[in-house]
């Protein structure tokens, strides 16, 4: 079965830094996209950042370009550095992958379970 499983989560102070992982098995995403979602309370899901097989080509959100750096290993995982973090940050953050060629704005079908993240001002 296909399998994504993030980690890296945490509480950390505005202007702090954490990275996310996520790791993928049961299929070889290599030539698809990864992804990361966030949604925090009472507000609609939205697409973080997106990364391309290879990592030629990623995209961010406005609200985090800058900040946000979205990278990708050869071993099915993807990963997010956040930096400069600030309390509109916190929400669950998801890693998500999908078979196509078109990252950015797509759907995405094969969903980890999530991991909080936090940050205080």
């Amino acid at each position: 079965q296909v399998q994504l499983v993030e980690s890296g989560g945490g509480s950390v102070q505005a202007g702090g830094s954490l990275r996310l992982s996520c790791a993928a098995s049961g299929y070889d995403f290599s030539s698809g996209c990864m992804a990361w979602f966030r949604q925090a309370p009472g507000k609609e899901r939205e697409e973080v950042a997106a990364i391309s097989s290879g990592g030629g080509r990623t995209d961010y959100a406005d609200s985090v370009k800058g900040r946000f750096t979205i990278s990708r290993d050869n071993a099915n995982s993807v990963y997010l550095q956040m930096n400069s973090l600030k309390p509109e940050d916190t929400a669950m953050y998801y890693c998500a992958a999908r078979t196509g060629w078109v990252c950015w704005g797509e759907e995405y079908g094969y969903w980890g379970q999530g991991t909080q993240v936090t940050v205080s001002s």
